[in-house]
């Protein structure tokens, strides 16, 4: 028996993109392990700061992680995409079609964690939501799931704090989507919806992602990369450039006083300093692991990140279009006290 030519070369071209991915991933590891080290070498040798000047510190603090975070939003974006490539949008309404309350929230929260829609798919999927029959309450479980346990921050707060911060960060950004949801359920909120919304219907399209290859689905994941990074990739370097002042210059005493365990105002006085910035968790993690180095209280800390990514204006404005002030003014509330209430109950169970 004889293969054909055309056959064998369609196999080695079906391994060459997976092929192309492992090696990258290995590279991937290598300079994420030398990354420090070439930090290091740039600030103390090569520029000739000493590590002991506030420049010293905030350069090599900004040179080390401005690699380090694009690296892990590259490569988390890009794992992302390719698994959320087996799934779409409308199959995840489809699964949350009928469910009862609380099980339909914890489902819909654990979708949320899994499915990195941003805030501008908010209107889109809150229509479609609604126009599938799932609860309104349901649907918010999904929409405060989706920014606060985003999956890039999980990542990073892994790679920068450890797997038990990460962890608490999931389970808390878990317990605020399901409660929150219930609660915003119990109220009755449809009379707050835009008509408009109750009228539109969404076309089905469940199926189309089974059809795709695995080099399709590694392009696709590969141009979603690039087109996610190429807009963000400043709001890191902001971010960590900020990151890279407090480092190096802020007081540890002011730092303290602000954000620190002794200050029972600390908490709510971050979620409310987070709610008027715009940034996305890739943006400000390095904040967060700034603030922390220099003495911050965890809970305060991370009451601060949620506050940012998950009631930023921007969503709400959003929002606006689809619901009314009203619900956007409960839902504003229910969700910063559950995070002001989860910023104290980490610094009392981690202080």
């Amino acid at each position: 028996m004889t293969t054909h030519p055309a056959s064998t070369l369609q196999n080695k071209q079906n391994w060459r993109l997976p092929l192309l991915v492992l090696v990258t991933a290995v590279l991937w590891l290598i300079l994420w392990g030398q990354l420090q080290n070439l930090a290091d070498w740039f600030t103390y040798q090569l520029i000739g700061l000493s590590a002991d000047s506030h420049l010293g510190q905030s350069l090599n603090f900004f040179v080390y992680d401005v690699p380090k975070i694009l690296l892990l939003l590259t490569g988390m974006i890009f794992l992302v995409t390719l698994a959320r490539s087996f799934f779409s949008a409308e199959q995840a309404r489809a699964a949350l079609g009928g469910r009862r309350e609380g099980f339909g929230n914890l489902l819909a929260a654990g979708l949320g964690v899994i499915t990195p829609f941003c805030s501008c798919s908010a209107v889109p999927l809150f229509i479609g939501f609604v126009e599938s029959g799932i609860p309104l309450g349901v649907t918010f479980s999904f929409l405060i799931a989706t920014p606060v346990i985003n999956e890039i921050a999980l990542a990073m707060l892994f790679g920068l704090f450890g797997w038990k911060v990460a962890a608490l960060y999931l389970v808390s950004g878990l317990v605020i989507a399901v409660l929150g949801g219930i609660l915003i359920g119990r109220l009755k909120p449809e009379r707050y919806v835009e008509e408009f919304v109750w009228q539109v219907k969404v076309g089905k399209g469940i199926g189309i992602t089974s059809k795709l290859t695995l080099d399709d689905r590694i392009r696709d994941a590969g141009r979603s990369t690039r087109e996610i990074v190429s807009k963000v990739w400043l709001f890191v370097v902001i971010g960590i450039g900020i990151g890279a002042g407090i480092h190096g210059y802020v007081p540890e005493d002011f730092l303290v006083d602000v954000m620190g365990r002794s200050a029972w105002w600390s908490v709510p006085a971050a979620v409310l300093l987070g709610i008027p910035l715009y940034s996305n968790a890739a943006g400000i993690i390095p904040i967060a692991h700034a603030l922390m180095e220099k003495g911050a209280a965890l809970g305060t800390v991370l009451a601060f990140m949620m506050s940012v990514v998950a009631l930023s204006l921007p969503e709400m404005l959003i929002l606006k279009r689809v619901i009314k002030l009203r619900l956007i003014i409960i839902f504003i509330g229910i969700v910063a006290a559950a995070i002001v209430f989860t910023g104290y109950l980490f610094n009392l169970v981690i202080g």
